[in-house]
């Protein structure tokens, strides 16, 4: 008998993000077959820069800087809610614009998720608040405290939501046959 040689794990880096003009969160995981760690977290705080297009060089720089330095596989980030103040919408989403250029200026691939597909993924509920998605993580990962600003859970959630999406895309169906085959339930 010959020697059985292990399979290697597959390993992904995903980079979540969660754009703003004042603080930006990013959160970067890494995927070795089923296990889920996080390798880093935090903010870009671009409060102290006054112009607003200053703002979005450095988000650009930013971005950049982490997709070399950890060289994501995918990058997910968190869609602009619609809101009632049409600058801020402007603003936000010129942020998260800046921020899916710099991943892609790097061929990077990108998606979008909406906050309640993010705050449902991680937490189960779709209207959790951000303490919520925060305490979740603190358990799924063993953190031990808080982070001030929760922007950088908030990037976290975006990276785990991406995973598990991603997850749930490989085990769908691949024909409507085995749809029917495996929901007979579900067509009347």
């Amino acid at each position: 008998m010959g020697k059985v040689e292990k399979k290697p794990v597959s390993e992904k880096i995903i980079l979540g993000l969660d754009p703003g003009t004042n603080i930006m969160g990013y959160g970067i995981l890494i995927i070795q077959g089923s296990k889920m760690s996080v390798i880093q977290f935090g903010v870009i705080n671009m409060g102290k820069y006054g112009d607003h297009a200053l703002k979005l060089k450095k988000i650009f720089e930013r971005v950049l800087a982490l997709v070399d330095e950890y060289k994501p596989d995918e990058v997910a980030l968190e869609a602009p809610f619609f809101g009632k103040n049409v600058q801020s919408m402007l603003k936000l989403g010129r942020a998260q614009g800046v921020a899916m250029s710099a991943a892609l200026y790097r061929e990077v691939p990108i998606t979008e998720y909406s906050p309640k597909k993010v705050k449902q993924s991680v937490t189960g509920n779709g209207n959790a608040s951000k303490e919520q998605v925060a305490k979740m993580l603190m358990q799924i990962f063993s953190i031990k405290e808080l982070p001030k600003l929760l922007d950088a859970t908030d990037a976290l959630a975006v990276a785990v939501c991406h995973h598990y999406q991603k997850g749930a895309v490989k085990n769908k169906s691949s024909s409507w046959g085995a749809f029917l085959k495996e929901n007979p339930g579900r067509v009347r």
